[in-house]
């Protein structure tokens, strides 16, 4: 969790919280609807519902098919739900506390995207689990979380400073469970005697 390694997802979280105060960002936000729903009123699509799970089901299908990542199966499923343990609880705890009005005007849950902190939860995820492989094997969740981020406005549900915000609170959900995961595992093998 050093500052070099969390400053922009935290930057991202700051922003939108920003949002929620100053005029000039929420102008943005409404300029960036607009300029979306101009040129595509009538889009509707349900795929960003199901890619937002994109990025964590590809850490296990790579493994499945011979790719390994970081963790065993185990320690991975572990990580994967302290992330999103810790992500939902951070994204259901905003939206009741902030009680921001969506777009389309249907709910007032608009801040911040939980589709987008799910995906970019899984999105560092794999990052994280294949760190040591290629830089597109590291970073396609990221393409895949954009997507999703990039539909939810399309979809009239979300603000652009939603999507940002949510983005930041999934990296940071699951860079905070690796770390915890480490420091757990370290205590452990600390505790067990050497026979």
């Amino acid at each position: 969790l050093r500052a070099k390694y969390i400053s922009f997802p935290a930057a991202m979280v700051a922003f939108g919280f920003l949002s929620l105060e100053l005029d000039a960002l929420e102008n943005a936000n409404k300029e960036v609807r607009e300029e979306i729903l101009e040129h595509n009123d009538k889009f509707h699509t349900s795929i960003d519902n199901y890619l937002q799970f994109a990025p964590a089901a590809s850490v296990y299908l790579l493994n499945a098919s011979g790719i390994k990542g970081k963790h065993n199966f185990k320690d991975r499923t572990i990580l994967l739900g302290m992330s999103t343990l810790l992500m939902a609880g951070t994204v259901f705890s905003l939206k009741k506390l902030t009680h921001q009005l969506r777009p389309d005007g249907s709910e007032y849950n608009s801040f911040p995207s939980g589709h987008t902190a799910a995906a970019f939860s899984g999105a560092e995820f794999m990052a994280q689990e294949y760190r040591g492989h290629s830089p597109f094997l590291r970073f396609s969740g990221y393409a895949m979380s954009t997507g999703t981020g990039v539909l939810r406005m399309y979809n009239n549900k979300h603000w652009l400073t939603d999507v940002i915000t949510g983005a930041g609170i999934g990296i940071l959900s699951t860079k905070a469970s690796y770390w915890l995961f480490e420091k757990m595992k370290k205590k452990n093998s600390r505790a067990v005697p050497a026979l």
